[in-house]
């Protein structure tokens, strides 16, 4: 009875799944494109795996995953993708920008989950 195994706590571990992770151009672009004429949101979570705050916010960004299933969140790390952190203008991580039909429409700087939260209410 009880025990270890018996709690709630290993469903926890399938919420990253939520969040998809490109590791490349290719995936990356397969996203952003299957979204780009689309109404739904897209919420981008700039990281690198360096980042304090970063890691402090990932466990937060796979719940709003779980909260709010008509959103699209995405992982990208900076180091493996840099080229998307340039084109949505990313300089300090975390960064959230969120996305609508292709184009920016607003960001979070910093691990700021509230702001987070609230923006994305705002915009889906």
């Amino acid at each position: 009875m009880g025990g270890f195994f018996s709690s709630p706590e290993p469903e926890s571990s399938s919420v990253p799944s939520q969040v998809k992770s490109p590791h490349n151009s290719v995936e990356w672009g397969e996203i952003f494109y299957s979204l780009k004429d689309s109404s739904k949101l897209l919420v981008i979570d700039f990281t690198a795996s360096w980042c304090g705050p970063c890691k402090m916010m990932a466990p937060v960004f796979a719940q709003l995953s779980t909260e709010f299933t008509d959103v699209q969140f995405v992982k990208i790390d900076v180091d493996e993708l840099k080229d998307v952190a340039q084109e949505f203008g990313v300089r300090a991580m975390p960064t959230f920008v969120l996305v609508k039909q292709g184009k920016k429409i607003d960001e979070v700087v910093g691990a700021n989950k509230d702001e987070l939260k609230n923006k994305i209410n705002q915009y889906r």
